[in-house]
This record gives structure tokens, sequence and C-alpha cells, in this order.
């Protein structure tokens, strides 16, 4: 085994600690338990995850059902967000029927994922930034997308430095320059639900489904034009929704 070997291993055990610590600590402060919205959030958020994009210039992959783990981590406990973060990941990272199944990156795909969706959790349940005399509930989710947004890139932009020895500022910058934009309109639907579902409930989570649906194919059909132009750079095979 060489040295890349074991610290990327070591890096997927640490990453799956930090997810085991991250759950156990957001649960500490997690509200009443919604199982009719959570179940509809984890139908949507499972679907979308097989909508998968291939990144220009990165052997890695996107999927569109970032809206509605934000809607798990707004609107539901840090448990219920956390189990459908990483059921929706499974679902995603699941080989196609003759594929071959990898544990190693399954394993670190989900830790991934559920610690990202603690780390949002705790921006949003956050009672000391809540009181802030600046604090408003777009910037409360802004925040949380924030901290989604890094908690997810972030561990990816690490392993890909320790399996392929890329640069892993470069690496980083590659997936901001790639999928920001669409955290960023996937922090708006989110908004836009949260204000309807007060009139309409999880019912309005529905409506994302067709909307994604375009987006995927619209952003399918833009990646596919600029694949055929750039060489891929083989940086990793991790499979997030951001990567």
């Amino acid at each position: 085994m060489n040295r890349n070997t074991r610290l990327t291993k070591t890096f997927i055990g640490t990453m799956t600690l930090a997810a085991i610590a991250g759950t156990a600590y957001a649960s500490l402060g997690s509200h009443t338990l919604h199982p009719a919205f959570a179940l509809a959030v984890l139908a949507l958020a499972a679907a979308t995850s097989r909508m998968k994009i291939k990144l220009p210039g990165i052997d890695g992959n996107m999927s569109v059902n970032l809206p509605f783990l934000l809607m798990a981590v707004v609107n539901l406990s840090a448990l219920e967000a956390v189990l459908i973060a990483c059921v929706s990941t499974i679902v995603q990272c699941w080989p196609k029927a003759g594929g071959k199944s990898k544990p190693e990156q399954m394993l670190f795909n989900v830790s991934m994922m559920a610690f990202a969706t603690c780390m949002a959790n705790m921006i949003w349940n956050a009672g000391w930034l809540g009181k802030a005399a600046w604090a408003s509930e777009p910037l409360m989710l802004a925040s949380a997308t924030a901290a989604f947004f890094v908690g997810q890139t972030a561990p990816v932009a690490g392993i890909i430095k320790l399996a392929e020895g890329a640069a892993m500022r470069r690496v980083w910058l590659s997936i901001v320059q790639l999928s920001f934009p669409y955290y960023v309109l996937s922090a708006g639907m989110t908004s836009m639900v949260n204000l309807v579902s007060h009139h309409f409930g999880w019912q309005a989570a529905l409506v994302v489904f067709p909307v994604m649906y375009g987006i995927y194919h619209s952003y399918r059909l833009y990646f596919g034009r600029t694949t055929e132009a750039l060489p891929t750079k083989s940086l990793s095979r991790a499979a997030g929704a951001g990567t």
C-alpha cells in the first residue's frame, strides 16, 4: 500500500467519524419529527439523485437533488435531514445493472453528505445566529447553504488531492466554478417553497420536481457540449450532489 492510498483511507475514516460526531451533536437540538414531509422529500431527493450530469473537466457528476436536501435541512430534524441525504446519496452512487460497486467511494460520499447536512442544519438552528440583529430567514438560509457548500466541496477537493495528487485549491475552484450557480438556484427554490408551504404544506415540494427535471435536461445539454470541447482530467470519481 503506497503513501497516497494510506492517506486516502485515513481521510475517508476521518470523514466517517466526523459525520457520525456531527450527526450526534446536531441531533441533540433536533425538533419534532415530520414523517409525512420527510417521506415526501426523501422520495423526491432519491428520484432526482439519479438525474446525474457529467461535469466537464472533472471525472465526476452532479445530481439535481440539492433543493430537496436543503428543504430537509430547514424544515426537518437533523436525523431526518441526514437520513434523507444519506439515502439519496446511496441511490445516486448505486451502480447501474452490470456495474461494479465501490464500497470505499460509497462510504466517503455518504459520510461527506451527512457531514455537510449536519453543518447546514447546525447553522440553520443556531440560536445565537437567529438572535442577531441582522438575521432574517433569507440570510439564515444563505448561511446554511454556504455551510452545505463548503462541507460538501472541501472534502471532495481534499480526497482528490490525496488520491490524484492534484492541487487542492485548483480542484476546489473548478468545483466552485461549475456548481456555485446551482447552489444559488437551489437556495432560491428552497426559499420559495418555504414561503408557500405555510399555506399548502409539504405538497409545495412537489412543484419543484418538474422544475429540476427541466434543469437537469438543460444542464446535461450544456455540459455535454462543453465536455466535447474540453479534455477530461481524471481528478476523481466521487459522486456527491455537487461533484
